[in-house]
């Protein structure tokens, strides 16, 4: 029987509920799953934000909770040379990608190297953009 590796990619940035809860879904699905933490430079390229805490210490919190069999830096934008290099062999996302024009296009890309994309409930609850928005608000 081949193993089933999984890939989950997120900031990861003041670590909560929400992102705790992605990757024990994630894991359930997987044999290994593989936590992608985005680093400081691709969330100032893509979401236009410093993160909080850096790229060190979410690799080391992410590495030690107890769902992830490794983690990594995500250091380029395209998750299909994430994928060359990996070679995992199911994508976790939250849905709130599932039917956008990003998420469409993803699932094309992986179903042509026959990565399967799978959506989580995003954690409607606490977001990091929340968090972010309290701390603001305390330091401000």
């Amino acid at each position: 029987m081949t193993r089933r590796v999984g890939y989950a990619a997120g900031a990861f940035d003041l670590f909560h509920i929400g992102h705790l809860n992605i990757l024990k879904h994630a894991k359930s699905q997987c044999d290994y799953l593989i936590a992608g933490v985005v680093s400081d430079e691709m969330l100032r390229q893509v979401k236009g934000i410093d993160p909080v805490i850096p790229l060190a210490e979410r690799l080391e919190i992410v590495r030690n909770i107890g769902f992830v069999d490794e983690a990594v830096a995500e250091t380029v934008p395209d998750k299909l040379d994430t994928w060359r290099e990996l070679q995992f062999d199911v994508f976790f996302k939250g849905d709130d990608w599932r039917g956008t024009e990003k998420g469409l296009r993803l699932e094309r890309e992986f179903a042509a190297v026959g990565v399967e994309v799978v959506y989580f409930p995003y954690t409607m609850t606490t977001s990091s953009t929340t968090l972010r928005r309290a701390l603001a608000a305390l330091a401000g």
